[in-house]
């Protein structure tokens, strides 16, 4: 019998109590539901009261001609060839142009969008897992956790993330129409269904590239169409029943790879990638075994979360030794348990694959880690908590009134946090300086301080956070464009032309910096012939 469906012999058995308990659970599921949404629209309506974010602008959302004219022929044909911000998100872009189209550039819609997305996300993971399952209350936790964890406010409250939230909503209906395709019998349209919301995913945030894999993991749990069959060959048994759930799925896979290549060449097309001479091969193996590791105590034990974390010259060595020790400890552990627990197999893969795009393999920017890049891997080790703590308390006497009252701390607490984190968000001077405080040498984050001051009109103040930031990076040669320019500005002249020429020196190939030189000397000798 397929999980979440009623045998028609219980229904014909007791007709009117059956009716009754189906009546129930309905209404049990929508309740749930609307609590779901509920409290997730209490935590996040503050954000429809915050400014734009910095990063907001470029060619994101806020300085985006194409967003702010809205739907129109030209911007929609855009949205489709477009490798903007280093990205192809057609169906992003969409969601932005449709928010400018009816309500304009004023943020509040903007962010309310992101809300109304994540709540709506946040139901569907709740009905996906209880549609594969049937266990309401830990597809509930696991969705609760989703909805409410502070490591996922950045994804929420950075409207340029729309991609995140959009993503995931095409994430869970892909795998909900997935799961309907399963029990009923392999219907062809539910698998049409399911395809066109991934593909929809994919025009979301390629990071959605994974999700063929996650579908083969569901398929091991818990749906359960992976059965071993004892007296046959390994061989034997894997081309009997893993390679066809494989072959069923190769359209994902083409879809997937395709996406795959546009996206690296989006990144590659605008100068996002990092070549091996700045950043080694070795950093970014030691960086993504160290990321693995602190993604996974942030979730259990979210604390010091900012919106940039930048990547260090190196790792002390016990870091990386035991991040390894860490991730190799907890895999063996849980593929051991697999046969007879496969949810926490299910559940650490889940975690691992999803992160495999943005662990910095392939090194896109200057961060080391970002909170939004746990907004799906999470839910691996929400479904590991979720189904494995009842496993390992079950000898516990109460066992139930506990973990009930622990998942009603873990997520009252939660959702305590993220409100506080939602605070830090409410203009770009506040998350920064946030920033600041919970990490350590993060020089980008006093150049994007002095830039906001700067656009703000407090050039002192930008000229500022420009010199601390060269204090710790003195070969940035963006930082000292920016404090160039700002000088400049400023009407400061000889000191602007003197940060240039250093930049110059750093970096002689810099067209922008050269530009920017040429004018500041302009400016001086016309200042000079109108002295005279």
């Amino acid at each position: 019998m397929a999980p979440g469906h009623l045998s028609q012999k219980t229904l014909s058995g007791h007709p009117a109590r059956s009716a009754r308990e189906l009546l129930g659970k309905y209404f049990t599921t929508a309740l749930l539901c609307l609590t779901l949404v509920t409290v997730t629209l209490a935590i996040y309506l503050q954000a429809g009261d915050h400014t734009f974010f910095l990063l907001d602008g470029n060619d994101h959302v806020t300085d985006n001609p194409y967003v702010a004219s809205g739907l129109t022929g030209t911007g929609i044909l855009w949205a489709f060839t477009s490798v903007a911000a280093f990205n192809w998100h057609p169906v992003t872009w969409l969601s932005h142009m449709t928010i400018a189209q009816f309500f304009g550039m004023a943020p509040r819609a903007h962010h309310l969008a992101n809300v109304v997305i994540h709540a709506g996300a946040s139901a569907t993971l709740f009905l996906l897992l209880l549609r594969m399952t049937g266990a309401r209350w830990r597809s509930f936790f696991v969705a609760a956790l989703f909805a409410f964890h502070p490591l996922h406010v950045e994804s929420v409250a950075w409207v340029a993330e729309r991609k995140d939230v959009l993503s995931a909503l095409f994430w869970f209906l892909t795998l909900l129409f997935y799961s309907e395709y399963v029990t009923k019998n392999l219907q062809p349209n539910m698998y049409s269904l399911s395809l066109i919301c991934f593909v929809l995913g994919l025009m979301s945030k390629s990071m959605v590239v994974t999700l063929p894999l996650i579908l083969l993991l569901m398929d091991f749990w818990p749906l359960g169409r992976h059965r071993e069959e004892r007296h046959e060959p390994g061989l034997s048994c894997f081309l009997r029943t893993i390679l066809p759930l494989i072959k069923e799925k190769i359209p994902f896979f083409a879809c997937s790879f395709v996406t795959g290549l546009i996206a690296i060449y989006a990144q590659h097309s605008g100068g996002a990638t990092k070549s091996l001479e700045a950043v080694p091969f070795l950093l970014r193996l030691e960086n993504a075994v160290v990321s693995y590791a602190r993604y996974l105590l942030k979730t259990l034990w979210p604390h010091d979360l900012g919106v940039f974390y930048p990547m260090p010259a190196s790792f002390p060595l016990w870091q990386v030794i035991g991040s390894l020790l860490t991730l190799l400890l907890i895999s063996l552990a849980v593929l051991r348990a697999g046969r007879r627990h496969p949810f926490l197999a299910v559940g650490w893969l889940w975690f691992i694959i999803t992160l495999v795009p943005v662990i910095g393999l392939l090194q896109v920017g200057s961060q080391s880690m970002a909170d939004r890049y746990t907004y799906l891997p999470g839910i691996g080790l929400f479904i590991m908590a979720a189904w494995g703590l009842p496993v390992l308390t079950k000898s516990l006497p109460q066992r139930e009134s506990i973990l009930a009252a622990l998942a009603a701390v873990v997520i009252i607490i939660s959702a305590a946090l993220s409100w506080r984190q939602l605070g830090y968000w409410q203009d770009s001077i506040s998350i920064f300086r946030h920033t600041l405080q919970v990490t350590t040498d993060n020089y980008l984050v006093n150049d994007f301080i002095g830039v906001t001051l700067a656009k703000n009109g407090d050039l002192e103040g930008a000229i500022r956070e420009f010199r601390v930031a060269l204090q710790i990076n003195p070969n940035d040669t963006g930082v000292r464009r920016n404090l160039g320019f700002t000088l400049a500005e400023k009407g400061d002249l000889d000191a602007a032309i003197q940060e240039y020429q250093t930049a110059l020196r750093i970096s002689p190939s810099d067209t922008a910096i050269t530009s920017l030189l040429e004018d500041a000397l302009g400016q001086k000798r016309a200042s000079n012939a109108a002295g005279k």
